[in-house]
């Protein structure tokens, strides 16, 4: 019985669900340092990431990230989406559409970084929602736009398991709704 057990529990954290830990303040204050959040590893076998989803991916080599390191960032723009830096308002855009971003951490701007990038087939545009401790798309512009390959996506995040004090579900923010289909 301990042996299926094992088993069960392994193709369930290598097929299904996993949980990770959050190791650095990119996501503050929707996600805090040592909070778990339980990763969703099926969805994505069915459809792509959606815009407002927070992702666990692993960056692509040309991020230089350290080896078998996961990053944790919201989906801002996918397949053939208009990402720019910024409106008159310092909003960024989406499709010309403005996002109204009250999950970033509070005083930061949307990017520092001004940005034009249309999201190639198969990648996605991901921004951490704590702006000014991000390693996000912005820092990387110089590889492929900044942009993240679907295929080195490993799920969506969504729900915080730990601590049981911050247990909530993470749902895609209303100002993503808006934002129309690309031309």
């Amino acid at each position: 019985m301990l042996a299926v057990a094992a088993v069960v529990a392994i193709v369930v954290r290598t097929y299904v669900v996993q949980t990770f830990y959050i190791p650095s303040g990119s996501m503050e204050q929707t996600l805090l340092v040592d909070d778990q959040v339980i990763v969703n590893k099926v969805s994505y076998r069915f459809r792509d990431p959606a815009r407002g989803e927070i992702v666990v991916f692993r960056p692509p080599p040309e991020w230089n990230a350290g080896p078998g390191e996961d990053y944790i960032k919201r989906v801002i723009g996918v397949a053939g989406d208009r990402v720019v830096c910024c409106d008159d308002r310092r909003r960024i855009t989406v499709n010309g559409q403005a996002l109204d971003e009250d999950y970033l951490f509070p005083g930061d701007v949307p990017s520092a970084t001004p940005f034009d990038v249309v999201v190639p087939a198969g990648r996605l545009f991901v921004l951490g929602d704590h702006r000014g401790s991000s390693a996000d798309s912005r820092v990387h512009l110089t590889a492929a736009n900044g942009t993240v390959p679907v295929d080195r996506v490993v799920g969506r995040a969504f729900v915080t398991s730990w601590p049981l004090s911050r247990w909530r579900s993470l749902s895609v923010p209303a100002t993503f709704a808006d934002v129309p289909d690309p031309h």
